[in-house]
């Protein structure tokens, strides 16, 4: 029985399901923005940052819009799976609240990455309006019904570390599934 049937304390769908809202919104400007920001401005980035190992920036430069998209998509089925757990748990679970953790702390490296490179990048728009604000709010509903794990330095390792596992499996997944079926540019 989850912890709204028995009547326990906990917290409803809109803090549960409220971060794959969140999530849709925040990669909505990722998927509609990434593929263009990287053809125009990893030429520069990589002039500005020539200590960035140039695999890294061959790889930026190989995503294309589909592989992208493909990749988010995977991540929806992560978050949704996160969300349904913490809205079956009434936001006990740990699953539900290690992902949170992620959103909001990976939140703050989008506008890390903003303030190094001193410009836009995909996800800094969003990221203050949308991500570290729910972040926060979730977190607050979580403590006010009593459900909140304790963070410890530990966790906020755990949460960036989901958040960077889920982030590569689902561009794993993507370069297998789609950027092997891409036909290469003739030149």
């Amino acid at each position: 029985m989850s912890g709204h049937e028995s009547g326990q304390r906990g917290v409803g769908a809109g803090v549960t399901f409220g971060l794959l809202a969140a999530w849709a919104a925040h990669d909505a400007e990722e998927v509609a923005l990434v593929p263009r920001w990287t053809r125009t401005q990893v030429p520069e980035l990589r002039e500005r940052f020539p200590q960035v190992p140039d695999r890294i920036w061959r790889r930026l430069e190989s995503i294309d819009a589909r592989e992208f998209a493909t990749a988010v998509a995977g991540m929806a089925f992560v978050v949704t799976a996160a969300a349904a757990d913490g809205y079956r748990t009434g936001g006990r679970s740990a699953f539900y609240q290690g992902a949170l953790n992620g959103f909001g702390l990976h939140g703050l490296v989008h506008l890390a990455q903003a303030a190094v490179i001193r410009g836009y990048t995909p996800g800094s728009v969003t990221s203050p309006l949308v991500v570290i604000p729910f972040a926060l709010w979730a977190r607050g509903r979580l403590r006010r019904a009593g459900v909140l794990r304790r963070s410890r330095p530990r966790d906020v390792v755990q949460g960036l570390a989901l958040a960077a596992a889920a982030t590569v499996a689902t561009q794993v997944m993507a370069r297998r599934t789609v950027g092997q079926n891409r036909t290469p540019p003739r030149t």
